[in-house]
């Protein structure tokens, strides 16, 4: 097959994206041509966003051979603003400064025509699940393949669950062995009635041994009130988003420990919340601060029966999730008139 990939995290990086060089090197492995059209930084959170009236500037990631280094996969390459000639045949990705959708339409359309027809197009590995109705209705990586699917094209929204972030490599080797398979059988036997799938892979040793199941999204939503916190001008302000992103994964390690612990949904506490609680407010010029609290998704598939995407995820096992990329309308309405008062 002739794959696209692209993601939310950006080029590869210990940081913020230390999976994507491993799924794309299972693919071409498995013998599969792979084209890889990134974000060039950080774009979690963005849904199927595109960024109107901004001029998209290329620039292009030569990714070293992937090699262990200190325990660790090296994650390294180099970046230029000007692509290989021709007739080069070192491996060059794409990177573009906007949103995973956009990658999406850059890479369908205006690259790669010499590599033939793309057949399927994957967003990920998510750095983090993308499990539950909260955290799939503004993912980055789902948008991504969510922009694919209108576009027409067959494709596949994947997501690590890490409970660890020391990115041990045999675990990740695992989980993208595991996925690369899956994504070949969903595509040799997709549903015609399906857009498009999403996939949760937990970052548990053998995953290959532990059941696959096809689950339901559990719908399910904020409850703890703002997703955003009042900070204090000017000490907070500045803080980026890799500061902010660093801080969510932190909470979602946390969680992840306490699922591989057994603990459920017990002890959920505001620490759970990301970056840096509330201080007291000086001034009436308010800044805030995106910090959702993730205690709210947690306790729902707590407190949800088996079946669900993020149930699933907690008992070790891979998810697949069958979407359509559409809003659906509620039935029953179509023709009515509304008569008022």
């Amino acid at each position: 097959m002739h794959i696209l990939v692209t993601n939310d995290d950006g080029p590869p990086s210990d940081q913020s994206s230390p999976y994507v060089h491993s799924l794309v090197s299972t693919l071409q492995s498995a013998g599969h041509t792979v084209s890889v059209v990134l974000p060039n930084t950080q774009r979690s959170w963005i849904g199927k966003a595109h960024l109107v009236g901004k001029a998209i500037k290329p620039t292009y990631f030569r990714p070293s051979p992937l090699t262990l280094q200190n325990g660790r996969f090296s994650n390294t390459g180099s970046t230029s603003n000007r692509p290989l000639p021709e007739d080069s045949t070192q491996e060059e990705w794409i990177l573009v400064d906007s949103t995973p959708a956009s990658c999406v339409q850059i890479g369908l359309y205006h690259y790669f025509e010499k590599r033939g027809a793309i057949d399927l197009v994957v967003s990920g590995p998510n750095y983090g699940r993308n499990s539950t109705a909260v955290f799939s209705l503004s993912s980055g990586t789902i948008g991504g393949a969510m922009e694919a699917a209108v576009c027409g094209f067959k494709s596949i929204a994947l997501s690590y669950a890490f409970f660890d972030r020391n990115h041990d490599p045999e675990i990740i080797t695992g989980a993208s062995k595991l996925s690369v398979k899956l994504i070949e059988h969903l595509y040799q036997n997709w549903d015609e009635s399906t857009h498009l799938y999403t996939i949760n892979v937990p970052l548990v040793e053998n995953v290959g041994a532990n059941k696959i199941l096809f689950t339901d999204m559990l719908q399910n939503s904020w409850k703890s009130g703002s997703c955003f916190q009042v900070i204090e001008v000017p000490e907070e302000a500045d803080e980026g988003a890799d500061e902010a992103e660093a801080a969510m994964r932190k909470a979602e390690e946390k969680q992840g420990r306490k699922e591989l612990a057994g603990g459920g949904g017990e002890g959920f506490e505001s620490g759970t919340q990301t970056p840096s609680g509330q201080g007291h407010i000086r001034y009436t010029h308010k800044h805030f601060k995106w910090a959702p609290q993730f205690k709210d998704v947690y306790q729902s598939v707590e407190e949800s029966e088996p079946g669900n995407d993020g149930w699933a995820v907690a008992q070790g096992y891979t998810s697949v999730t069958p979407l359509r990329a559409n809003f659906m309308h509620v039935g029953g309405y179509s023709g009515k008139e509304i008569q008022l008062k």
